[in-house]
């Protein structure tokens, strides 16, 4: 007791840990119509190989439908083969199998805007060619005011954004960062400038 007068009459030294910081949850919505493809592919591939990092990964692929792929994920130990999966059974066509982002983005929302949490990080995946229907891009500004994070990886130059069917500058008020992204060093140009945040 007497050793206490020194922490002020509390007979325990009280120790603190610093928080860890909570893992975020990535969803990832990824457009993987011919144009972009092999682009789509790819990211999924770097994604999910990187699980480990984040506290869930949840992927769902589109055109003109949407579908969730996250089970092609968990069900197989290899990547590539789930990928080979996501292309061969993911319902994504709605009408004529054109991208159509808004009606993709709007089914979205109308299932799952209520998953996102502010744990969440939204992680769309295209070039944002939209065949000149209407763009919804309310979707995104809810997503982003209920999740943590909204951000665009888009494999086209930049120079051929908002040109013909682009509508990449409707999109991008509404996320926390837009990105090229065609290679490697592309994407990890995006990873070291979101790892932070």
């Amino acid at each position: 007791m007497r050793h206490s007068l020194s922490y002020g009459g509390v007979p325990a030294e009280p120790k603190f840990r610093n928080p860890r910081p909570s893992k975020p949850e990535i969803m990832v919505v990824a457009d993987i119509s011919g144009s972009v493809a092999s682009f789509a592919r790819f990211t999924l591939q770097f994604i999910h190989a990187m699980a480990s990092q984040f506290s869930r990964v949840r992927s769902w692929v589109f055109i003109d439908g949407i579908d969730e792929v996250t089970h092609f994920f968990e069900e197989s130990d290899d990547v590539a083969d789930a990928v080979q999966r996501v292309n061969a059974e993911a319902d994504v066509v709605w009408v004529d199998g054109h991208s159509d982002y808004g009606h993709a983005l709007e089914i979205f929302h109308e299932r799952h805007a209520r998953e996102v949490t502010p744990k969440s990080s939204v992680l769309v995946l295209g070039d944002a060619r939209n065949n000149y229907h209407a763009p919804q891009a309310w979707v995104l500004e809810d997503l982003r005011k209920r999740g943590r994070h909204v951000y665009w990886l888009n494999p086209e130059p930049k120079g051929y954004w908002n040109s013909g069917d682009s509508v990449i500058g409707e999109y991008a008020p509404h996320c926390d960062g837009v990105y090229e992204c065609r290679n490697l060093r592309q994407l990890e140009r995006f990873v070291t400038a979101v790892i932070d945040t």
